[in-house]
């Protein structure tokens, strides 16, 4: 089995290059003001502008207008638009076509009714991404809080999907033979404090994915 890891909230070149050099699938560049993460749409396309091209740009945006969307897509453009607010089915559909890149939906899971309310977005997004519901007060994700891994475990989808919330470098294999994953998502569990990553964690990450290939 072949993992695909995103390494979001990318944001220096340091912790860029890490990421592509370990094998990242994924790059995440995050565009919610409140986050300590956060870029600009010109920081991210200055950042972004040495990665491969087989290597997917993800823009995290949280219930963005139509301007910030435009302005992302004219700077960095993204290969992928995660949706990681309360987007709707139509506006994820809406976003889609305006910019003609890929949607992925980011979508809280705390119970059984969470993963069911998810397949509304089936046939709409292109990816979606199942992540810990935050805490009151918290950021809509990164936060660094796993979900029970059982809520997916007899789930199909007819999209492909990635596990998110509260991965490290230490459990990320486990939660891969625990769900059956094949994209991963990480952001805090990589990082000595929120919005600081580690070049070291983050090979250490991709390291731990790799192994459950064997």
């Amino acid at each position: 089995m072949t993992v695909a890891v995103k390494i979001c909230g990318l944001n220096t070149a340091e912790t860029i290059a890490a990421a592509v050099e370990g094998g990242a699938a994924y790059l995440g560049f995050n565009f919610y003001p409140s986050s300590p993460r956060a870029v600009t749409p010109e920081t991210a396309a200055c950042l972004a502008a040495a990665v491969p091209a087989n290597v997917a740009k993800v823009a995290l945006v949280v219930d963005a207008e139509d301007r910030l969307l435009d302005e992302i897509a004219e700077a960095l453009s993204p290969d992928i638009f995660q949706l990681h607010g309360r987007e709707t089915p139509e506006r994820a559909a809406a976003i889609k076509a305006r910019n003609g890149r890929r949607v992925m939906k980011a979508l809280s899971i705390a119970t059984e009714a969470d993963v069911a309310a998810a397949r509304a977005y089936e046939g709409v997004a292109d990816l979606l991404m199942f992540d810990a519901k935050p805490p009151p007060g918290g950021l809509p994700g990164g936060n660094g809080l796993p979900f029970d891994w059982r809520l997916l475990k007899d789930a199909r989808w007819s999209v492909p999907w990635m596990l998110a919330g509260g991965l490290t470098p230490d459990n990320v294999a486990e939660a891969i033979r625990s769900t059956g994953a094949t994209r991963i998502d990480v952001s805090s569990g990589v990082e000595d404090r929120p919005g600081v990553k580690s070049p070291e964690k983050i090979r250490r990450f991709l390291a731990a994915a790799r192994s459950v290939r064997a």
